[in-house]
C-alpha cells in the first residue's frame, strides 16, 4: 500500500527536480520577444551598432538549444554520481547547479549580460539531465512491486505540471513582459531549495543501501519506514538474489552494458522507446501549435491561453497515467499512445494541407494536435523511464539509464535544431515523417518488449534472458 513517507519522497523528488526540467523546457518561449530585445540593447551599448538578424537568430538558438545539450552532459554524468554520491545524494549535490542558474539567470538583466542566460541554459540543461534520470531510478527502486508504474509516472506528471507552471506565470498579464521575465527565469531556484532543506530528513533507496553499500540494518530501517511496517524480509530476501545474480556480473559499466549478451534486448529497447519518444515529433507539435491554431482563426491574443489550455490537458492525461498504468499495464499504454500519435500525425498533415481550401480543416488540425498531446502524455512519455528502471538489474542500472537519458536528449536536441530546417523544406508533410516514426516504434514495442507491471526485477530479468537466450545465474540456497 501507499504510505505517507513514501508518497512524501516521491513528491519532494519530484517536485524539486522533475517539475524544473519541465519548467525549463517552455519557460523560455513566452518571454521571447522581450529577451531578444534585450540582447539587442545590451549589445548596442557595447558596440554602438546594433546587431544583424542573423546573429540575433544564431544567439536565439543557442539559447534555446544549450538546454538540451546540457541535459546530454548530465546524462553522462549519471553513471558515476549515482554509484558515488547515492541516489538521494546525487539530488541534493544536483539543487548546487539549479540554484546557481536561477541567482544568474534572475540578475543577467542588472549585470547587463546575455551570455550569462546562454550558459545557464547549459548549467540547468545539466541539473535536468542528471534530475530526468535520477529520480525515476530513485523512486523506481523505492517503490514496492505493485506500484512501481504508478510512481514511475509521477516524474513524469511533475514535468508537465512544470511545463503548465511556466505557461501561466509567462502569460503577459503575470511575468511574461519586458519587466518580469528575469523573474521568470530564477523562480526555477525555489523548488531546488526546498528539496535541499527537506530530501534529507527521508531514506536512501533501499537497494543501493544493500547491493552496493552492503549495509543490510540501514536498508532495513529505510525499508521498514518506507513500508510503514517491520517485517520487510521477503523485499530484503529478493534483493539479495538479485545481488546473488549480479555478483556472477560486477558492475556494469556503458561500455560492458554494449557487449553483453544477456542484456541485449534490453538495451535495444530503451534506445528505440527513448529515440522515439523524442522523435515523434513531440516538441515540433507543441512549437507548431501557436501557429496551427493563428490559422484556425484563434486571435493572437488569445493563444496563449489556448497554449495554457493544452498544458493542462497534458497534466490531465498524465495523472490519468498514474492511475490506470497498474491496471491496464505498461504495453498497452505505449502502443495505444504511439497509435493515437501516429494517426493525428497523419491526419494534420492532411488538415494543414487543405485548410486554404477545406473551411473547417483549421478546426480538425486543432483536434489533431490535442489528440496528439493525449496521446503522447499516456504513453510515450512517462513509460519509457519506467520501463529501464524495470528492465536492468542493480549493476546495470545506472549504465542504462545513462544510455537512456543521453539517447533522449541528443534526440532532443536533433529535433530542436533540424525541425526549422525539416519545415521550411517539407512544410506541413514534416508530420508524416514524424507518423513514420511513430508507426516504426510502435510495432518494435509491439513485437520485443514484455509487459512487466506486478513482477519483481528478477522476474523481468527471467523473460529477457529467455529473448536474449541466455541463462540466468539463480540463487543457490
Amino acid at each position: 500500500k501507499m504510505t505517507l513517507p513514501l508518497a512524501l519522497v516521491a513528491l519532494i523528488s519530484a517536485f524539486g527536480s522533475s517539475f524544473q526540467y519541465g519548467y525549463n523546457v517552455s519557460v523560455i518561449n513566452s518571454p521571447a520577444p522581450y529577451m531578444q530585445d534585450f540582447y539587442n540593447r545590451t549589445y548596442l551599448d557595447r558596440t554602438g551598432v546594433p546587431m544583424d538578424s542573423s546573429f540575433q537568430t544564431l544567439l536565439w538558438s543557442l539559447t534555446v538549444s544549450m538546454f538540451p545539450l546540457g541535459g546530454l552532459f548530465g546524462s553522462l554524468m549519471v553513471w558515476p554520481m549515482v554509484n558515488n554520491c547515492g541516489r538521494k545524494g546525487t539530488l541534493l549535490i544536483n539543487n548546487l547547479f539549479s540554484i546557481a542558474a536561477a541567482i544568474l539567470m534572475g540578475t543577467s538583466e542588472l549585470a547587463k549580460t546575455f551570455e550569462v542566460i546562454i550558459l545557464s541554459r547549459v548549467v540547468m540543461g545539466i541539473f535536468a539531465g542528471l534530475a530526468s534520470n535520477v529520480v525515476p531510478m530513485f523512486l523506481g527502486e523505492m517503490s514496492p512491486k505493485n506500484l512501481r508504474g504508478a510512481i514511475g509516472v509521477v516524474p513524469q506528471l511533475f514535468i508537465t505540471i512544470g511545463i503548465l507552471a511556466a505557461q501561466i506565470f509567462g502569460l503577459n498579464s503575470i511575468l511574461g513582459n519586458a519587466e518580469g521575465w528575469p523573474v521568470l527565469l530564477g523562480l526555477t531556484g525555489i523548488p531546488s531549495l526546498i528539496q535541499l532543506l527537506t530530501l534529507p530528513f527521508f531514506p536512501e533507496s533501499p537497494r543501493y543501501l544493500l547491493i552496493q553499500k552492503g549495509n543490510e540494518e540501514q536498508a532495513r530501517r529505510a525499508l521498514q519506514r518506507l513500508r510503514g511496517r517491520e517485517d520487510v524480509d521477503d523485499e530484503i530476501q529478493e534483493m539479495y538474489q538479485e545481488d546473488q545474480s549480479e555478483k556472477e556480473e560486477g558492475q556494469f559499466s556503458v561500455l560492458s552494458l554494449f557487449t553483453f549478451r544477456g542484456l541485449r534486448w534490453q538495451l535495444i529497447s530503451i534506445i528505440v522507446m527513448m529515440a522515439g519518444q523524442q522523435l515523434s515529433g513531440v516538441n515540433g507539435v507543441f512549437y507548431y501549435a501557436d501557429r496551427i491554431f493563428e490559422s484556425a482563426g484563434v486571435h493572437s491574443s488569445s493563444i496563449q491561453y489556448v497554449t495554457v489550455s493544452i498544458g493542462a490537458i497534458n497534466v490531465v492525461m498524465t495523472l490519468l497515467a498514474v492511475f490506470i498504468v497498474e491496471s491496464l499495464g505498461r504495453r498497452i499504454l505505449l502502443l495505444a499512445g504511439f497509435v493515437l500519435c501516429s494517426a493525428s500525425c497523419a491526419i494534420l498533415t492532411l488538415a494543414l494541407n487543405l485548410q486554404t481550401t477545406v473551411s473547417w480543416m483549421s478546426y480538425l488540425s486543432i483536434v489533431c494536435v490535442i489528440a496528439y498531446i493525449i496521446g503522447h502524455a499516456i504513453g510515450p512519455s512517462p513509460i519509457p523511464a519506467v520501463m529501464i528502471t524495470e528492465m536492468f538489474l542493480q549493476s546495470s542500472r545506472p549504465a542504462a539509464f545513462m544510455v537512456g537519458g543521453s539517447v533522449h536528449w541528443l534526440s532532443n536536441f536533433t529535433v530542436g535544431l533540424v525541425f526549422l530546417y525539416m519545415e521550411a523544406g517539407l512544410g506541413p508533410y514534416s508530420f508524416l515523417i514524424f507518423c513514420a516514426i511513430c508507426v516504426a516504434t510502435m510495432l518494435y514495442i509491439f513485437f520485443v518488449v514484455p509487459e512487466t507491471k506486478n513482477k519483481t526485477f528478477m522476474e523481468i530479468n527471467r523473460i529477457m534472458a529467455k529473448r536474449n537466450k541466455v541463462e540466468v545465474q539463480e540463487s543457490k540456497e
